[in-house]
């Protein structure tokens, strides 16, 4: 047995799957679940229209690569985004595609992580739990990096030794970060990409919340504009993971790319071919006509936004801000995270996630005690009830801590 197995805690929503059937309900069927981040949005024509018009491709076999049509199409959209000029990034050099970001995100630590002469795969803390069970079953260990909630509870990299850094082989970032919408900016990636040059390791950015943001001028800065703008050419140590589940709310489709450094794509490329994960062609076809369609996205966009813009109007006495990017209210409250899961449950009817699930306790805290996640997916007016219902609940004097 793979010993990290050992090492792996329970996945969040198990854990929510147990501490829910303790609350006694009365009736299951009307419970809103803001708990997990699944879009509501509606399945994009074009994107149906194409997995029917390609549904006799099932017939063939797929190539790990991926389609020259499909590579071509994310590279553009790439170039589009993160305003790259086209020479700069080659579909076939530096574009992969994957089987959705959860795929690519485990799968680049158990290929990429030099486990034989470095301990550590370092990742922020509240995270995505993909980073920490990929760490442990590629033989690494976790380092939590220092997020202080004056950040967003994104990375402060000064802050981490360079005892540290010398035994990291993998950075995994996550901007707009989940679960609190912080984006890292200028400083934080040249700082981070000057401790990759020094001591060798390789950066991996989770943007799969880029296309999710309140300010429609200034959309987040992603990791390889900020390559392309300071000059990194070839994207050296630098690999981009973003998916069409949140951009395009088809998380069923499971379609995403690795893009950056062609150096270690083609050594992600060879343990992929081993691992199976070729992309279906007729999701291939699908995700072509998504990446190359803005419309739909910008329509999500929108209806996120709306949700997104109940906050400040409904706390507008307790000085709780709308988060920069992303679709979760990271919201810290007056008690204990999954005593206020319970309560809000039993006497609400409302499901949301503890921030405890989405962190690890180190030096006796867990950054996400008193936080809960809210997903502000579901259609506006069962968003306002839901965030009426949690300022009555923990914000009116209800509720002591």
């Amino acid at each position: 047995m793979n010993p990290g197995l050992d090492k792996l805690q329970d996945y969040p929503f198990e854990r929510l799957q147990n501490l829910k059937s303790k609350v006694p309900l009365k009736d299951h069927s009307s419970i809103i679940d803001l708990s997990i981040g699944e879009p509501k949005t509606e399945l994009p024509e074009l994107i149906q229209h194409a997995l029917m018009e390609s549904s006799d491709q099932i017939s063939f076999y797929p190539s790990t690569r991926g389609t020259d049509a499909l590579r071509q199409s994310i590279a553009s959209w790439l170039c589009r985004r993160f305003q790259i000029p086209e020479d700069k990034l080659s579909p076939d050099e530096n574009i992969l595609p994957v089987n959705g970001t959860r795929e690519a995100l485990f799968g680049i630590s158990q290929a990429l992580a030099d486990t034989k002469n470095r301990k550590y795969v370092a990742l922020p803390n509240p995270f995505y739990q993909i980073y920490e069970g990929a760490a442990f079953l590629a033989g690494a260990q976790p380092f939590f990096m220092p997020c202080p909630e004056s950040r967003g509870f994104s990375p402060n990299f000064e802050l981490i030794e360079p005892s540290i850094w010398m035994e990291t082989s993998l950075v995994y970032v996550c901007s707009p970060n989940n679960p609190s919408g912080s984006i890292l900016n200028p400083a934080d990636y040249e700082y981070l990409l000057k401790m990759a040059d020094i001591y060798n390791f390789i950066v991996v950015a989770d943007e799969c919340y880029s296309e999710i943001y309140q300010d429609e001028s200034n959309p987040p800065l992603g990791l390889l504009e900020w390559c392309d703008r300071s000059g990194r050419d070839g994207y050296d140590k630098c690999l981009v993971v973003n998916s069409l589940s949140k951009r395009s709310g088809v998380p069923g489709l499971r379609s995403g790319f690795v893009a950056g450094d062609k150096k270690i794509l083609e050594k992600y490329f060879r343990y992929r071919t081993y691992q199976g994960g070729a992309m279906s062609l007729q999701v291939q076809a699908a995700s072509l006509a998504a990446w190359a369609d803005e419309e739909h996205v910008v329509k999500n966009r929108f209806h996120y936004r709306k949700n997104m813009g109940l906050i400040e109007g409904i706390f507008d006495d307790k000085k709780i801000k709308t988060p920069e990017a992303g679709f979760f209210l990271w919201l810290e409250l007056p008690i204990d995270d999954i005593d206020a899961t319970s309560l809000l449950l039993q006497r609400g009817g409302i499901l949301v996630l503890p921030g405890q699930f989405l962190a690890r306790e180190i030096n006796g805290i867990n950054p996400g005690s008193n936080y809960i996640r809210v997903a502000l997916v579901n259609d506006m007016e069962v968003c306002r009830k839901a965030l009426m219902t949690i300022k009555e609940f923990f914000f009116s004097g209800e509720v002591q801590s």
